[in-house]
């Protein structure tokens, strides 16, 4: 066991990048180690205090207020190994978002059976940087653009963009079958649910969350379809499910797609889930400014539209 900081009270100042955050997730960020269980019942006992006062877990805290910390201890945990390097191309930096083209393959974040990602691998590459959150989120084996957050009111104004409808988030899936007729829109409710195996999946479901897409063609083949997708709403696996749903499951997508197919794709060098994040548009958080952000398609996606769609229509 080793004791964190001095073995008397700590007091803390809030600055600017930690304003409005609840004082239970503050504290889960700077006592980091120790049992979430145990922040909380410093909270409850009052040993936590904020300008010499009682709070809740849910108390906001506001810039100039001085937390006080009592001295906690935490256990020795075995030193995880070093995250490998990541190719992370940055598309456009500065003082408040990074936005980067995630690689397929790639987990966002850490857990489930995922020591680190891309969120870890950037804390542990800047050190120095006081907030890096990210303000989205892509499944692992999707590719393309991510949004990280450099300053919590960046945070806080991108989730309110996104929650309101006001990021345009458009991406390319190369599907199964012949795309018949021009653009369409999937309106189909989906509802979370835990297979027998305890695996996370989604499916369309009466009782579930609303959930909208936009469909139209980009190339057509005989027995494949490359298509663009708008998310009007943003759930859990949406476009891979509402393809699915319509009969064009994504490509080497291995939850909700064509599992004999993928496995004859990946005899011919396709080997991961073919969706990408090609477009980002919404308005930068500080400045106002409108961002309109592209990640090429991969190669190996390329090669595959060249290959097998050769019939391009009017996007």
């Amino acid at each position: 066991m080793k004791e964190l900081g001095k073995p008397r009270a700590t007091l803390l100042e809030v600055d600017d990048e930690s304003s409005a955050q609840r004082i239970d997730n503050y504290l889960l960020r700077r006592l980091k180690g120790v049992p979430k269980s145990h922040v909380y019942r410093v909270l409850r006992s009052g040993e936590v205090r904020v300008n010499s006062g009682r709070v809740k877990p849910d108390y906001r805290l506001k810039p100039g207020d001085r937390v006080r910390v009592p001295p906690v201890r935490i256990a020795e945990r075995p030193q995880k190994p070093a995250p490998q390097p990541l190719d992370l191309p940055i598309v456009l930096e500065d003082a408040s978002i990074l936005v980067l083209n995630k690689p397929s393959g790639v987990a966002v974040h850490g857990g489930s059976g995922v020591s680190y990602g891309v969120i870890e691998w950037l804390r542990t590459e800047r050190p120095g940087a006081k907030f890096l959150e990210l303000a989205h989120r892509l499944d692992r084996d999707t590719s393309g653009l991510l949004i990280i957050a450099k300053k919590r009111s960046a945070l806080v104004e991108l989730h309110r963009m996104l929650r309101e409808g006001e990021v345009g988030k458009h991406y390319v899936a190369m599907v199964r079958g012949r795309w018949k007729g021009g653009p369409r829109a999937v309106d189909a409710p989906l509802h979370k649910f835990v297979t027998g195996e305890g695996e996370r999946r989604v499916r369309v479901e009466g009782a579930g969350r609303h959930a909208l897409t936009e469909f139209r063609p980009l190339a057509v083949g005989g027995r494949y379809s490359s298509i663009a997708a708008r998310l009007r709403s943003g759930r859990t696996h949406q476009i891979r499910v509402h393809l699915a749903h319509i009969g064009h499951p994504v490509l080497g997508d291995t939850k909700y797609g064509d599992f004999e197919l993928n496995r004859a794709l990946a005899r011919d060098g396709v080997l991961r889930l073919m969706l990408h994040a090609a477009r980002l548009r919404f308005k930068h958080p500080a400045s106002g400014e409108e961002l309109r952000l592209e990640a090429p398609l991969p190669a190996d996606m390329q090669a595959f539209a060249l290959a097998q769609l050769p019939g391009i229509v009017d996007g």
